[in-house]
């Protein structure tokens, strides 16, 4: 078949008008106002999907939402619901054979919308998977805020998902050098959502069991180990009980830093701690609490750290859930599959059916928009760009081993 591509349907200054309203006088059908003929314009599927889910309901939330949804929110749902229709441009597709026309329409390529970036997703997992080093042990660790916090940080996204970052980062990097002594690398993805769509903030690192010495005077590879010299049954990188609270330590003193530099939004919930004496006893709550971050070693020696890349590779782009999970889509109702339980991993691995009318689904869905140009991968230690290359360099010389053939292809 041969490729045609057709002219732009709409100009760029009617779709980014769009983009720039409001949403509910905006969207009347699966495809934007100025779309003058919707029979024109690529319907959904009738398959049951989160794209076409999104599309339906937008309108409808953004009418109860008005005030609360804010304008990236809207931006973001506005690109999504114009993508791989009319309005974007794209090709037709001319069959030489039988001369049928088929027309392919442009993604939309927003990070967050359902039916795009999967080369992103692709890339960041070959980049991820060069880091591995064959010899090496690795770990995947997760740390969490509390729940009150992770609603906290839905008025305040990019300050505290920052926080969360450095916090998870300076407790693990902080024990791996006092406890192993060891230079410590992570690779870590920003989760903003559990399986019931509701905020739960945490981040997932991909961590190296080992790594060049700290001490110039005992240069070499470190293999992380026990501290009381007994062999371990199950694989070892810091003690997690240190390691929860030295990242709640760091958590609580970044807010009280963030609230002192007046960088911290509080409205709704949150009035109240505008007040010192309330913010102070409201904070108090989380000092004593047990906080959850675990460390999770290979299950088993067939378990490659390739594995644990690739499942966070799942969550770069997206959304918080896959179509996958979807189950029907009836009176204005969407029913999906979610873990039960209240586990340090997420649940006790059963799922059972979870429901939500559509206006929800959308809005908790759309808890999980990013702030524009938010980065939620970032590397740190020896896989950060500063020192990457000095890294892997000395890993390699310090840790030879064999690589196996097409180690790295997925």
């Amino acid at each position: 078949m041969a490729s045609v591509v057709t002219p732009r349907l709409f100009v760029v200054r009617i779709v980014m008008s769009v983009l720039a309203s409001p949403l509910a006088a905006a969207i009347a059908s699966p495809v934007l106002a100025g779309v003058k003929k919707p029979s024109e314009a690529i319907q959904p599927s009738k398959d049951l999907t989160v794209a076409a889910l999104l599309k339906r309901y937008t309108s409808q939330y953004v009418k109860a939402n008005a005030s609360a949804a804010a304008p990236q929110v809207q931006s973001t749902l506005a690109k999504l619901a114009l993508c791989r229709t009319r309005a974007l441009g794209g090709h037709v597709y001319l069959c030489e054979g039988c001369q049928s026309e088929t027309p392919v329409y442009n993604s939309c390529g927003d990070r967050h919308c359902p039916q795009c970036s999967g080369a992103r997703r692709a890339d960041w997992l070959d980049s991820t998977c060069e880091l591995l080093v064959p010899g090496a042990t690795y770990f995947q660790v997760v740390f969490t805020l509390p729940e009150e916090l992770s609603a906290l940080a839905l008025g305040n996204r990019r300050e505290v998902y920052n926080l969360l970052f450095r916090s998870a980062w300076e407790a693990l990097r902080g024990l791996i050098a006092d406890e192993q002594g060891f230079e410590a690398a992570a690779a870590m993805v920003l989760h903003t959502w559990n399986q019931k769509l509701d905020a739960h903030a945490h981040v997932h690192a991909l961590v190296p069991g080992g790594g060049p010495s700290l001490d110039p005077s005992r240069p070499g590879w470190i293999h992380s180990r026990k501290q009381n010299g007994k062999p371990s049954s199950a694989p070892y990188l810091v003690d997690a009980k240190e390691l929860r609270k030295r990242y709640r330590e760091a958590v609580l003193k970044g807010l009280r830093r963030l609230r002192e530099k007046g960088k911290l939004k509080l409205q709704g919930q949150f009035q109240a701690l505008q007040d010192q004496a309330g913010w102070d006893e409201w904070l108090g709550r989380f000092e004593h609490k047990t906080w959850v971050s675990f460390i999770q070693g290979p299950p088993n020696e067939h378990c490659r750290p390739e594995h644990v890349a690739k499942y966070l590779a799942r969550y770069m782009t997206g959304g918080p859930i896959s179509d996958r999970r979807l189950i029907s889509h009836e009176d204005g109702k969407v029913q999906f599959w979610a873990r039960v339980g209240n586990q340090t991993g997420g649940g006790d691995g059963r799922a059972a059916p979870y429901t939500l009318s559509g206006v929800e689904f959308v809005r908790r869905w759309s808890m999980h928009i990013l702030p524009k140009g938010f980065t939620k991968s970032r590397r740190y230690g020896g896989y950060s760009n500063h020192h990457r290359d000095r890294y892997m360099k000395e890993c390699i010389a310090l840790l030879p081993v064999e690589t196996p053939p097409n180690a790295h292809r997925r």
